[in-house]
């Protein structure tokens, strides 16, 4: 083996150790299709029969666990939304067709509050300076049929904040640092914000 040889054998073999070295290159791909969206085609529609609200998930891994969010997106189009398109006091979801959707693959803390892994519907009752945020665990519901109290795993109150008109409703992570991330709901001059903690 000539030199050349040696050091491409020694090099090839240096990158094949810190490929297996490296736990994020073993890392499995998150799942990106949108587990309650039914419509999903190869087909060409006509502009006029485009979804108002499109359908829109968004992943993060936090350590070893995986976070998804499946919801739709509506469209602010001039409207005034909190305390009138959205009214105050009332039970909403965070999107607009079928419900928001979360998923954890483990066991989570939300603002210090313990849930465990699982699929859930959000929620939330919008106020205007204070809302609830409600994790229940009828996963599949339709925007305007909550599943009701009994349903129910995690109630938590969120101070909303103020900011920048967002035109289509859209949710985030922000931050994620080590164990820790923020998922944060942005429409109107509204942003939400949620601690997440993983064990």
């Amino acid at each position: 083996m000539n030199r050349l040889d040696a050091g491409f054998a020694l090099a090839l073999l240096c990158f094949v150790v810190a490929c297996r070295a490296d736990p994020g290159r073993s890392a499995r791909p998150m799942a990106a299709s949108p587990a309650n969206v039914t419509d999903i085609s190869e087909e060409v529609i006509p502009l006029d029969q485009v979804s108002k609200s499109q359908a829109a998930v968004i992943g993060q891994r936090v350590a070893t666990t995986e976070i998804t969010v499946t919801y739709s997106r509506p469209v602010a189009r001039g409207r005034q939304i909190f305390g009138a398109l959205v009214p105050y006091g009332k039970v909403w979801t965070p999107g607009a067709d079928q419900a928001t959707a979360v998923t954890f693959t483990r066991d989570v803390q939300i603002d210090a509050h313990p849930l465990p892994k699982g699929s859930y519907s959000l929620w939330a009752i919008p106020r205007s300076d204070n809302w609830t945020v409600i994790f229940n665990n009828t996963a599949k519901a339709y925007h305007d049929n909550y599943p009701g109290e009994s349903h129910e795993v995690l109630r938590l109150d969120v101070r909303p904040e103020q900011g920048p008109d967002v035109e289509t409703l859209s949710f985030s992570f922000p931050v994620v640092e080590g164990k820790d991330a923020v998922l944060r709901l942005e429409w109107a001059n509204v942003k939400l914000p949620l601690s997440i903690r993983v064990p």
